[in-house]
């Protein structure tokens, strides 16, 4: 880890000096006024929408849409089975495959029909979730939808030729319209905030105190909750068209693993796009992690590699340095 000095906060950084634009993203976080501490940059960072891929901030009474991005909730998906993939054949394993393709719709598709609405989560009460509930019926026919860019089905195997499904996947349109309607927000009240963030920063701002801030912060967990559902459901289709290629029940086809923490269904489901209210360097704050994921003491962590690279199964340290995140 490598700490860089700024004008207001330092930067600690895990990983290789960032590129340009992600740069100049970083310091651009490292000079609002409501950051704490310092600003933590994980070491697959990246550019996004005003705060990078790869970056966690936490902030003093203030909330950024954009820190947590358009896709809320976000997150990886991973389930071992009871397989060995050199036995599985590689017929089966491309059958597989191209079943589940034809299964889970892509990028802009969804389904034609509404899904069971019993798997989506509670709408919230606190507020009116004005976004969320716009968008219900909608969200009904993407739940169980991979989306496109870097998200991804795969079959992987592991050291003991275990198969596994790994799946990358967030709330889909869902959690762009939220994010789009909250930083507008944020955008068309600005003039209006003692504080304020120059515009091109792309780092509005909503104060916590504000109905508009616990509107948002409603809507994102609801959004990170409908992010898991769409998770879980597209495991459950992948281990449904797995089991009946080699003729297995639900019992039959998970795999037991050797380390603890797992749920008892053998979904391990987490997520590395939200804003969350904690306590660190003996103040509460609300962390805002973008492509970064929980790494508390002995919380499991998934971290996914590139196209026909290793994917990693972690288990965090609880770093205070990196505000108890990872990759």
């Amino acid at each position: 880890m490598k700490i860089i000095r700024k004008e207001n906060l330092p930067v600690y950084l895990w990983g290789p000096d960032p590129e340009p634009e992600a740069a100049r993203q970083i310091d651009n976080l490292s000079r609002l006024p409501f950051a704490f501490h310092h600003i933590a940059v994980m070491p697959d960072c990246h550019s996004g929408y005003g705060m990078p891929i790869g970056g966690v901030l936490a902030a003093q009474g203030f909330v950024i849409p954009n820190a947590v991005g358009v896709d809320i909730g976000c997150g990886m998906c991973a389930f071992k089975t009871s397989l060995k993939a050199g036995e599985a054949g590689r017929e089966s394993l491309a059958k597989i495959v191209n079943n589940i393709r034809k299964t889970i719709p892509l990028g802009f598709e969804h389904h034609r029909r509404e899904q069971d609405h019993r798997l989506m989560p509670a709408m919230p009460e606190k507020t009116g979730a004005p976004v969320a509930r716009r968008e219900y019926r909608s969200a009904l026919t993407q739940l169980g939808t991979l989306g496109g860019g870097n998200h991804f089905i795969e079959l992987q195997k592991d050291g003991g030729d275990n198969l596994w499904v790994m799946i990358h996947s967030g709330s889909r349109n869902l959690g762009k319209q939220v994010c789009d309607h909250y930083n507008r927000a944020a955008r068309d009240t600005a003039g209006k905030r003692k504080i304020t963030v120059p515009r091109e920063w792309d780092l509005a701002f909503l104060p916590l105190g504000e109905e508009t801030a616990a509107e948002y912060l409603d809507e994102m967990r609801y959004c990170v909750d409908f992010a898991f559902a769409n998770r879980s459901a597209m495991m459950g289709k992948a281990l449904e068209i797995i089991a009946g290629e080699f003729r297995l029940n639900e019992k039959e086809i998970k795999g037991e693993c050797s380390f603890g923490g797992v749920p008892p269904s053998g979904v391990i489901n987490i997520a590395h796009n939200y804003a969350s209210l904690e306590t660190h360097f003996g103040r509460e704050v609300l962390v805002h992690r973008k492509g970064a994921t929980l790494a508390a003491g002995g919380t499991l962590g998934i971290i996914p590699g590139s196209q026909g690279t290793s994917s990693y199964l972690v288990r965090g340290k609880g770093n205070p340095d990196s505000f108890n995140s990872c990759s």
